[in-house]
């Protein structure tokens, strides 16, 4: 079995969010041969967010690990917690805000859509 090694990343006000986020790429381009733009781990720490953004050409799925957030869908907000699973269709916005008191961690996976 190959081990793949994980690269993460920061970035600030991501999406017009707030503060710092870390993603840590579980794998790379080579292996999601196209059909994936992203498979990470997404640590956003208390008071951070990803800010509101479309999907054109994509899809999107969050797997929540850890941590309470207000999730935003189309305008639309829901709270998740560890557990739930969200998801975001090709045209459709969406962004997640850690209103928790410890780091909201999730799972992102973002499928091409052709």
């Amino acid at each position: 079995m190959p081990i793949i090694e994980q690269n993460t990343v920061s970035a600030m006000n991501k999406a017009g969010g707030k503060g710092e986020m870390f993603i840590t790429h579980l794998l790379t381009p080579k292996e999601m041969l196209g059909k994936c733009e992203m498979f990470a781990s997404v640590k956003i720490p208390v008071g951070s967010s990803l800010g509101v953004h479309q999907h054109v050409g994509n899809n999107e799925t969050y797997y929540i690990l850890q941590g309470t957030g207000l999730y935003t869908d189309n305008g639309k907000t829901y709270t998740v917690k560890a557990g739930d699973t969200t998801f975001c269709a090709e045209g459709d916005t969406h962004g997640i805000e850690n209103i928790g008191d410890d780091d909201l961690i999730f799972i992102a996976l973002i499928i091409n859509a052709k």
